[in-house]
């Protein structure tokens, strides 16, 4: 992930130095561009993160979030009381704020049958509308992993069977 940087310049006795960059934590804010006399604006990396998700989940074809084990440790925390709060269970969303921009990183599950390209597209274009819409921040890149692919299921769970392959040998 390309980390987000400052537009603040390096002094001209120094060499330009790395800024850090909030990752996405409890505790992680990042200073937006909106400061004024009236007061300033802060927004949290997990409202980012938040975002992301949300954005990335609303594409037809996205069937799932994360990889095969944090979706497994998503599951888990969701049914311990309290378990399902704060940063860690958006399952498959990383983020790097700046001041100005963000990265984001996304882990997604894709349903069978649907064109892999045509929905990373979609998913990238539409995480990079929300974000930049709902907090002012330059998103300078959405990379996209495609960890599984959905198979259709029956009802009662178990996946639908495949046709034998054609023996190759007689």
């Amino acid at each position: 992930m390309t980390k987000p940087t400052s537009t603040s310049a390096p002094s001209a006795s120094t060499s330009p130095t790395p800024t850090p960059t909030a990752t996405a934590t409890a505790t992680a804010t990042v200073r937006i561009a909106d400061d004024t006399t009236q007061g300033k604006t802060t927004i949290a990396a997990a409202v980012v993160q938040k975002i992301a998700g949300i954005a990335a989940r609303e594409i037809a074809g996205v069937y799932a979030m994360g990889g095969g084990v944090s979706r497994a440790f998503g599951a888990f925390r969701e049914r311990i009381p309290g378990g399902g709060t704060g940063v860690s269970n958006i399952a498959g969303v990383q983020v790097e704020v700046g001041e100005k921009q963000a990265a984001v990183d996304l882990d997604i599950v894709v349903e069978y049958g649907a064109s892999i390209v045509d929905l990373a597209r979609a998913v990238r274009r539409n995480v990079i509308t929300a974000v930049e819409r709902m907090t002012g921040l330059e998103v300078i890149e959405v990379n996209i992993a495609v960890n599984d692919i959905h198979l259709p299921e029956l009802d009662d769970g178990t996946e639908v069977p495949l046709a034998p392959a054609p023996a190759r040998v007689e």
